[in-house]
């Protein structure tokens, strides 16, 4: 982050994004921003409806704010903004967040179009002008730089990785109590995540009854009946998110889609706030996890997309866990 900081120190900088203000990456670069620019000014928004966050960002941005600022820095999905605002280059220094690629999202993530179509072909070239419209470029893996320069022709020296990084003034094990065995995960249930790996593992270990598990995220259609070992939650605010975290003693990490590429190269946010939170995590055996996250009693790794290697690991790290707390109550009596 030298180069960056090295940027934005002493700066008058405006922020943009169009994702809700307590995204995770919002929170790291607001930070970020507000320790090194000597002025900060944001357009930034928490209205539930993304519709609603969109219209009011392209409302602020017609407005002359943007005009006083030295640099304009574009968070999430800088798309949706830049190639719209070329001017932005030519008056101001622009760094953009390239934090997903909407070719690599819709086509291979989420496949939602074909690789071929006519709306891939458009998709790409938003992502190519939003590139080609900036100075600078910040992305969140290695991984992800060397697919976003051979992809799109990027030279290397205008990317830059920040790595994502959890608010630990909110993610804080000292501010919660260990009660007892549980595994957790949470998720915004997206395809390369592998959710249905979780909920697979879940249901082997459904017998195994000083095993249970909290599962977070937008499922539909759940049958709860054949998880008697899970408390699902569809939905959590940051602090009680924070609280579930505090008392869990795993936490699955992955991601565990072993199919969709964009799996392999990117860290899963939920592995910086296990981090932040001092918790042993287990993580899809991948590029980019390896990166930062090397495997010891803290870190674990599996074969994505092995529902089956997966609950083995949690009844392994289960056993740790057991003899590490009989041995912890033994200390205190």
């Amino acid at each position: 982050m030298r180069k960056l900081n090295d940027k934005i120190i002493g700066q008058n900088i405006l922020f943009i994004s169009t994702k809700n203000k307590d995204y995770i990456r919002n929170q790291q670069e607001i930070r970020l921003l507000r320790k090194n620019a000597e002025i900060y000014n944001e357009i930034v928004f928490s209205d539930k409806s993304y519709f609603k966050r969109i219209l009011k960002v392209y409302a602020a941005c017609l407005k002359t704010i943007w005009k006083k600022s030295d640099i304009i820095y574009v968070g999430f999905a800088p798309q949706l903004l830049v190639p719209f605002l070329k001017r932005w280059k030519k008056e101001k220094y622009v760094i953009v967040d390239f934090f997903i690629s909407l070719f690599d999202t819709f086509v291979h993530d989420r496949k939602y179009v074909k690789e071929k179509s006519w709306i891939a072909k458009v998709l790409y070239k938003i992502d190519k002008i939003t590139l080609n419209c900036c100075h600078y470029v910040i992305v969140d893996t290695q991984a992800d730089r060397d697919y976003f320069s051979k992809e799109f022709h990027i030279p290397f020296n205008k990317m830059e990785v920040m790595y994502l990084e959890a608010d630990s003034s909110i993610y804080d094990i000292h501010k919660y109590e260990r009660k007892k065995m549980r595994v957790l995960y949470f998720g915004s249930v997206l395809p390369l995540q592998g959710v249905d790996v979780v909920l697979e593992a879940a249901r082997i270990l459904k017998t195994h009854r000083d095993i249970s598990f909290i599962i977070i995220g937008p499922l539909k259609e759940m049958n709860e009946n054949c998880y008697p070992n899970v408390i699902f939650y569809h939905w959590l605010p940051q602090k009680k998110l924070a609280e579930q975290i505090a008392i869990a003693d795993l936490c699955i990490a992955g991601h565990f889609n072993k199919e969709i590429e964009k799996a392999k190269r990117t860290i899963p946010g939920k592995a910086y706030i296990y981090e932040a939170m001092k918790k042993p995590m287990i993580l899809g055996d991948n590029e980019a996890n390896h990166e930062l996250f090397q495997e010891d009693l803290m870190h674990y790794y599996v074969e994505m997309g092995n529902a089956r290697a997966l609950a083995e690991k949690i009844i392994d790290v289960k056993n740790r866990w057991r003899k590490c707390h009989e041995k912890n109550i033994k200390a205190k009596k």
